[in-house]
């Protein structure tokens, strides 16, 4: 399939260009994969809050914000807090550190498995019990 491109200094049109698995070109990819995996679970949605931060929600409840496409916020096991923290890419989030929130900067290539798994976590620790156990 040929797309048009809008641009007339752009070229001659041609396919869309294709990426590694494990490659996101733009923060609006990163984003979008990130969207792909918060709303894939039961209940959940996407709103704007603050004006300008994008979170996912699952009843109303935070669960994830994807931040700047370089890194995203979830809560975390209170036992896994500390060593997750040993870890270089982790940090506390401004503000929801105090209460289990980190920040996670996305390395590359970005490891989607582990961000799933993050996330599906977070889910877990703040969705209703009912909405939780759907993921076992």
């Amino acid at each position: 399939m040929v797309h048009p491109s809008p641009n007339p200094l752009a070229g001659p049109p041609g396919p869309p260009r294709a990426w590694p698995n494990d490659y996101a070109p733009t923060v609006a990819t990163t984003i979008d994969r990130l969207r792909a995996i918060a709303l894939e679970l039961p209940a959940t949605h996407e709103e704007l809050t603050w004006g300008t931060e994008m979170t996912f929600r699952v009843r109303g409840k935070i669960f994830c914000t994807p931040g700047t496409g370089d890194e995203f916020v979830v809560k975390v096991p209170n036992d896994q807090l500390v060593a997750l923290l040993d870890d270089p890419r982790f940090r506390l989030a401004p503000y929801w550190g105090r209460f289990g929130w980190v920040k996670v900067r996305l390395d590359r290539p970005i490891d989607w498995d582990e961000v799933t798994a993050l996330v599906h976590a977070s889910y877990r620790l703040i969705a209703p019990k009912a909405l939780a156990k759907l993921l076992d």
